[in-house]
């Protein structure tokens, strides 16, 4: 039976616990900053205008994923990709964004949720260069809610326990799927290329 009321989830799910809703900041606190700084990879969800969502992984050494400007503000990098920037062009259009922040080893999450702008300003970017190289552009986040997620999806997914980790054979290449995918894509060609590209064109 499908849900389509706020009465009916609560039929189903109790009230939560009171430190759920307690725990919510509006600004980023000593324990969310040294999360942030420790992160290596964050998932950012955001929406267009037709309210399809859309997530983005993104990923840099700890230190250099985000950068925690005051205690409501945080500036994220894009670097160079596929140009899709399915992310900036929901920005566009609303400017909010959603983000998770994971650290391995730890399985609690941060997430955090505000306003977002994009912007080319060299003074926000320049925190956020790598091997001298400045972001494309970068998310100026204006903190709304920040908070820990608890445990219990990363211990159930078993994420960082090493005898988890899939052996490469398992899945096929990302140029195979692609070939499969788009009627005269060559796999060897297109692997070669995300190779190299890796190699020379992360920054």
């Amino acid at each position: 039976m499908a849900i389509e009321s706020m009465s009916e989830l609560r039929e189903v799910y109790a009230p939560p616990a009171a430190r759920a809703g307690q725990k919510v900041l509006d600004h980023l606190d000593v324990h969310c900053r040294n999360f942030i700084a420790l992160s290596p990879f964050c998932v950012i969800a955001s929406t267009g205008a037709d309210g399809r969502a859309d997530a983005s992984p993104r990923g840099d050494p700890s230190g250099s994923l985000a950068h925690v400007l005051d205690h409501r503000t945080l500036l994220l990098p894009d670097r160079p990709g596929n140009r899709q920037v399915d992310t900036l062009m929901n920005l566009v259009e609303r400017p909010f964004v959603g983000m998770v922040f994971f650290v391995p080893g730890l399985a609690e999450t941060l997430r955090v949720n505000g306003r977002a702008e994009i912007s080319t300003d060299r003074k926000l970017m320049e925190p956020l260069a790598i091997n001298g190289k400045l972001p494309i552009s970068v998310l100026k986040v204006t903190v709304e809610e920040a908070f820990l997620h608890c445990a219990k999806a990363l211990i159930r997914s078993r994420l960082w326990e090493p005898e988890s980790q899939v052996e490469r054979t398992r899945f096929p290449s990302y140029g195979k799927v692609l070939a499969d995918q788009i009627s005269g894509a060559d796999a060897d060609e297109i692997d070669a290329g995300e190779e190299e590209s890796a190699r020379t064109e992360l920054y």
